[in-house]
């Protein structure tokens, strides 16, 4: 039986790409019965005797799964963020650094309208790109994708890159850029709302030089469910190092005395700012509400 992943779900069709053709499949109804959804970025089994009529028959294991886009086996997820307009929030990329690194996926960080910037905007937002890449994260500007576009996505070759951020930050100019047959539609941010209006409808996976892109919309912020906050620590990398020498094993790194991660603050070895957001995410997540799923 053959495999394939699926690279876009449109009106109760899949459509599954293996051997470099396209099928157009429609999935059992046993996945129905069974509460399943076949997801763009599934590696399934099919059946078909033309490219027009299949059967998408088996779902193999996930690695993750992503509800907004709704895109599973992610590989890479681009945080792209504006300098300006919206304004650049090191909060808003924190928020979205632990999604992704909670979800076991390689975060790229992506800067668009830099060239808005004055001389000393521009040398404030350097330091920042040097912070984030002390902690060990990639950073580019979007004009160095521009410039560079081979030389980023060399690294990712076979892996499938999904999109993320804010609404109004540029990202479907920089997929339009990275995938010249989408032509989607680029709006000026709303000044009413202060962020810009969603132009992307659908979830789609593209391949450019090797590399599996998804198309996705664009949204605000990222909430913390299914994220406790004793996995919170572990989901600040530059938190590792230095966690081996607190006291306590559950230590929180926030109260507790002789932690290593509120010394390596103290000492400027961790970055002051990232740590006062793992603070306040830590709180969020202590004061969230439980939920409670209805018995079936």
């Amino acid at each position: 039986m053959p495999q394939g992943k699926i690279i876009r779900a449109l009106s109760g069709f899949y459509y599954i790409e293996s051997s470099h053709q396209v099928y157009q499949t429609r999935a059992r109804g046993v996945f129905r019965k069974r509460g399943q959804s076949p997801l763009v970025g599934d590696i399934v089994d099919f059946t078909s005797d033309t490219l027009e009529e299949g059967v998408l028959e088996k779902i193999h294991p996930r690695k993750n799964a992503l509800v907004r886009p709704p895109v599973s086996n992610v590989d890479i997820g681009v945080v792209v963020m504006s300098a300006v307009e919206p304004d650049f929030s090191t909060h808003l990329v924190d928020r979205f650094l632990v999604y992704l690194e909670g979800m076991e996926i390689q975060p790229v960080l992506l800067i668009t309208k830099v060239d808005l910037l004055t001389e000393e905007q521009l040398q404030r937002l350097e330091a920042v790109k040097k912070k984030y890449q002390e902690v060990g994260y990639e950073v580019w500007y979007s004009s160095e994708v521009k410039d560079h576009q081979s030389e980023f996505l060399a690294s990712y070759k076979g892996k499938l890159v999904v999109f993320l951020g804010q609404s109004g930050v540029g990202k479907s100019t920089m997929l339009n850029q990275l995938i010249p047959q989408l032509n989607q539609e680029t709006r000026e941010i709303s000044s009413a709302l202060g962020r810009g209006k969603h132009t992307t409808r659908q979830v789609s996976l593209h391949e450019v030089e090797e590399v599996w892109i998804a198309d996705t919309p664009g949204f605000s912020t990222v909430d913390f469910i299914g994220v406790e906050k004793e996995d919170l620590p572990h989901l600040f990398p530059e938190f590792e190092e230095y966690s081996t020498h607190c006291k306590f094993r559950e230590c929180s790194h926030q109260h507790e005395p002789q932690c290593g991660v509120q010394e390596a603050v103290k000492e400027g070895k961790i970055w002051q700012e990232r740590y006062d957001h793992y603070q306040d995410f830590y709180e969020e997540i202590s004061q969230r509400k439980p939920i409670y799923q209805r018995k079936k």
